[in-house]
């Protein structure tokens, strides 16, 4: 499999009245054909911020400082704007977390698809109908026609969230990037939508997903990859089986055994601490002042990437000790 999308050394700052915010810090990690790379970690690691980055919707007081999105081998950072435009929702696009508020709530539901149709494909208002249907009833939703005139408002959370799939699946983009979408679902929902984002990446749909959350359960079951990040920066990068199966930096650890166990009533484990202030991070290692390993070097030096196995990466200096 080919490699789809390579972050390279990312940063992102915003500039705020109480300092730079040093919102990503070096990111780097690849997604390939077919895969589908999970992005967790607490809130405020940077996981939107990347996201947004990748697709250069970072607003002012932000701005992309420096580094490489490489999307079959084209730098997206180095585009024009006019083409970047052809690039999202064509060949990247991006679903977000409460599609209530994501759709426009004074359009109905047949409007906005068509006119997203036809700004993505060219279709006629005719042939963009159809479309719409055709893609309502591959995400699932049943009485599509009478589904065209109803509101966001009058849609569950379920139903908006596969409308706003079909729409971001209307120009068959290569890579779909997912930010927590299934966040304000009920689990039973929750399981549809990631049943529906597996099925469309086997009818070629879409080719790859980033799929951002903050809920592991959710990564084992739909991930095939998962970067593990945290004030800005990827911790880890391994396979499903090499993060849950064998965690190697200290904030994974912490992450996995704050997982509730089946049938466990005692005091559940929480990693001691908070998520650092970016404007203020601390020295050397981001993670050092909440962890349990912590050495003299992780104060005062960041730690490289070290390679643990040929799809295993992890950003700690216990690693460097091995």
């Amino acid at each position: 499999m080919g490699k789809l999308l390579e972050v390279k050394g990312l940063k992102t700052n915003f500039y705020t009245y109480r300092g730079v915010v040093k919102a990503l810090n070096g990111v780097d990690f690849t997604i390939h054909d077919k895969e589908v790379v999970g992005l967790v970690g607490e809130t405020g690691s940077g996981k939107s911020v990347t996201a947004k980055s990748i697709m250069r919707l970072i607003d002012a007081p932000g701005k992309i400082m420096e580094g490489e999105v490489l999307f079959n081998g084209v730098d997206l950072l180095k585009l024009r704007e006019d083409d970047m435009r052809g690039v999202r929702g064509n060949e990247i696009s991006m679903i977000f977390q409460d599609p209530v508020i994501a759709l426009n709530p004074v359009l109905n539901v047949g409007i906005q698809m068509i006119e997203a149709i036809r700004t993505n494909l060219g279709y006629d208002r005719k042939k963009a109908k159809i479309e719409a249907l055709d893609l309502l009833r591959r995400v699932g939703l049943p009485d599509v026609e009478s589904l065209l005139t109803r509101y966001p408002h009058e849609l569950s959370g379920g139903m908006a969230q596969r409308v706003f799939i079909a729409m971001s699946i209307a120009a068959r983009p290569k890579l779909l990037i997912a930010d927590e979408p299934t966040s304000s679902l009920d689990v039973t929902v929750q399981s549809q939508i990631l049943s529906l984002l597996r099925h469309l990446m086997e009818i070629d749909s879409i080719n790859a997903v980033l799929f951002i959350t903050h809920d592991l359960g959710v990564a084992a079951e739909l991930c095939d990859k998962i970067a593990v990040m945290y004030g800005g920066r990827i911790m880890e990068f391994g396979t499903k089986e090499e993060i849950f199966d064998e965690p190697l930096h200290p904030y994974t650890r912490g992450l996995m055994r704050a997982v509730p166990k089946p049938g466990f009533y005692g005091e559940l484990f929480t990693i001691p601490g908070e998520v650092p202030d970016l404007v203020t991070p601390p020295t050397g290692c981001v993670f050092h002042p909440r962890c349990q390993h912590r050495m003299d070097v992780c104060d005062s030096e960041e730690p490289r990437t070290t390679k643990a196995s040929e799809s295993h990466y992890v950003t700690c200096h216990l690693m460097e000790e091995r």
